[in-house]
């Protein structure tokens, strides 16, 4: 483990340095993500108005689900869409070769290679606008609560990487995967707003088959206090589920993979 950490904090050091050579980018990268969070705060108070409720659910209490959301957006940014988006590249151009040949897990090499800061910028508003949210709402921040909502985000992470990845790991095949992913993020938006406001069928397929709700609104009622214990116990259980489904889809995509020299 500790040579991987290692491993970790040069890849991502060697991204840093290089991103910040470009330091304009940088600011108007930082710009764009505060325009876009402003536009989703606007589109959000369209259905939540002084005095209005949607599904249950209060103007502060959606903030904090648009919070969540806004952290695994900036994730994507940072760390899915820069690494995962590539691997198309390297069995198009035959450089995965050269990972295969690396002595280093490949799946950890094409998931953590680089990541984007620009999105980072985008983890941090994500964060405070949940605590914004949660503080007006009265959240009482125990270190019970703190740490059930923190296991909650990593469940999160953890989904949305997985899917992510299955997707990707079709480029072995395919080449053309942009669009899966477009779709994939356009489904994936549907969590921005509380589970509650849709149609049971919606809330249904948000929960076991794309589970969009244990992204944002899971991690939005634990804070409120209003998740039960079987809920999170399902949230584990997919987290992991989806994983080993990644992981052995990634491995099953590896045999079947005849490199650029045959």
């Amino acid at each position: 483990m500790g040579s991987y950490w290692r491993t970790l904090r040069r890849f991502w050091g060697t991204a840093l340095a290089t991103q910040l050579e470009y330091q304009l980018n940088v600011v108007v990268e930082l710009l764009a993500v505060a325009l876009s969070l402003g536009g989703s705060l606007l589109l959000l108070s369209l259905f939540f108005g002084p005095g209005r409720e949607l599904g249950g659910w209060t103007w502060n209490q959606a903030l904090i689900v648009q919070g969540f959301y806004t952290v695994f957006d900036g994730m994507t940014t940072a760390w899915l869409r820069p690494n995962l988006g590539a691997i198309v590249t390297y069995v198009r151009e035959g450089t995965l070769d050269f990972v295969l040949l690396k002595p280093i897990d490949s799946q950890f090499w094409v998931s953590l290679r680089t990541f984007a800061p620009a999105g980072l910028s985008e983890v941090v508003l994500g964060l405070g606008l949940a605590a914004w949210g949660g503080h007006q709402s009265g959240v009482v921040l125990t270190p019970a609560v703190l740490l059930t909502v923190v296991l909650m985000l990593m469940v999160a992470a953890l989904i949305l990487y997985s899917l992510w990845f299955l997707i990707a790991a079709t480029s072995i095949w395919f080449v053309k995967t942009w669009n899966a992913t477009e779709v994939l993020r356009a489904v994936l938006a549907s969590g921005r707003y509380p589970l509650e406001a849709y149609p049971a069928s919606l809330r249904l397929l948000f929960t076991l088959v794309i589970p969009v709700a244990f992204l944002t609104t899971v991690p939005a009622e634990v804070l409120l206090g209003r998740a039960s214990l079987p809920l999170l116990a399902l949230g584990l259980i997919l987290a992991a589920g989806f994983f080993a489904a990644a992981r052995g889809f990634w491995l099953f995509a590896l045999r079947h993979y005849t490199s650029a020299s045959s």
